[in-house]
């Protein structure tokens, strides 16, 4: 049986995880007085999450298999902002090396998911 609401999916909860560091990140000093720096790296973490629910709720793979083509570009967007903020002095090495693991996973994740997706007969027609 599949998932019954995209909050279960693992693609979800784990750019949902980078989504909350990115919000930590940027809530402290000195990277929450870099405002284009914040918001930059809030908005590519919240469309990763955003593009996997509204795809979603998509009713044809296809259309779904689009939004996650998407959300992994802000995934991989996510990642670059973190290596510049690392770079700037507002990231951690610990939190740099985290970041890039749920990056990385949730990008596979979300590649696992489209390639079922883009595999798989759609059922709605």
């Amino acid at each position: 049986m599949g998932a019954r609401d995209f909050t279960e999916l693992a693609a979800w909860q784990l750019a949902h995880e980078l989504r909350l560091m990115v919000l930590a990140i940027t809530e402290r000093s000195p990277a929450r007085r870099d405002l284009r720096f914040c918001d930059q790296c809030k908005d590519a973490a919240r469309s990763a999450t955003n593009n996997i629910a509204e795809g979603f709720g998509r009713y044809r793979h296809r259309d779904f298999a689009r939004f996650l083509r998407i959300a992994t570009g802000s995934l991989h967007e996510v990642r670059d902002h973190l290596l510049d903020g690392h770079a700037r002095g507002y990231v951690t090495d610990e939190e740099l090396a985290r970041g890039t693991r749920l990056s990385k996973r949730a990008a596979g994740a979300t590649g696992a998911l489209i390639r079922y997706l883009t595999s798989n007969p759609d059922p709605s027609g």
